[in-house]
């Protein structure tokens, strides 16, 4: 937590450095389904893909080069201020994990056992991006167009706290075994060690596409599609360290937005 303290007010004083040159600032909300991609489940299984999926939200700023606060005019005419925006974000994810797939079908004892194992995955994220927009952004806010589409690239540093449960019943006692410490030996190719639902931080590498639709003089929608791959495999609280595990955690987030011009 402490490191994501340092970033945040790092974030903030780049923010400040830039607004002190006289751009123009927006502000939006985002939401919207995500895919999870993880230790759970099957690799490019649509069972998992669409089963391990959750929400999240956030919140963004901007920093318009296009525009000026200072004297509500716009910026220099530079093919980098009528194309690029600075984007920060702090944003939420959740997503409950369950296995699907091959292995956790059928009526063997490991089988049951991956049935019954189930998690959830929580992460904080605080980051930038920069995203080019390779229309005029000038044109855009003067109506000439109504979409504008983008992509962009950047990184976020990532807070995750995963959760583990598990249900299992020993088909020879008939007992429940609640205790995630005994899980895992759940599949027996599993190595000691592979279920670890400790909190934690990482980077994160985030690029998307997207588009923005000009609603009205000072505001926009927007259609973003993410994809985030984080720099630690234990985001979801498993890793089975399989031959098969040959990723990081990741995941798909397509998500709505509102943004308002500030200035």
């Amino acid at each position: 937590m402490k490191q994501l303290t340092v970033f945040f007010f790092l974030l903030i004083g780049i923010q400040s450095s830039f607004s002190q040159l006289g751009f123009s600032h927006e502000i939006g909300a985002i939401v919207g389904p995500v895919q999870f991609r993880s230790d759970f489940g099957v690799r490019n299984d649509e069972g998992t893909n669409y089963g391990n999926s959750g929400y999240g939200i956030g919140i963004v700023h901007y920093i318009n080069f296009a525009y000026r606060a200072d004297c509500n005019c716009y910026s220099t005419d530079t093919y980098f201020n009528d194309h690029f925006k600075l984007r920060s974000e702090i944003s939420f994810n959740k997503t409950k994990l369950d296995h699907h797939g091959q292995w956790a079908d059928g009526n063997s004892v490991d089988a049951a056992r991956l049935r019954a194992h189930t998690g959830e995955a929580n992460n904080f994220d605080i980051g930038m991006q920069l995203e080019y927009f390779p229309l005029s952004i000038r044109d855009f806010m003067a109506f000439a167009y109504r979409f504008a589409p983008f992509v962009s690239l950047g990184v976020h540093y990532t807070s995750y706290n995963p959760k583990a449960y598990t249900n299992f019943m020993d088909p020879d006692t008939g007992i429940v075994d609640g205790n995630i410490n005994n899980a895992n030996n759940f599949w027996s190719a599993w190595e000691p060690g592979s279920i670890d639902p400790s909190k934690g931080s990482t980077w994160s590498v985030v690029t998307s596409i997207g588009v923005r639709y000009k609603l009205a003089p000072l505001s926009d929608l927007m259609l973003d599609l993410r994809w985030q791959y984080y720099g630690s495999d234990w985001i979801d609280g498993l890793n089975h360290q399989l031959s098969s595990n040959k990723y990081n955690d990741w995941l798909i987030w397509l998500n709505f937005g509102y943004i308002y011009y500030l200035d």
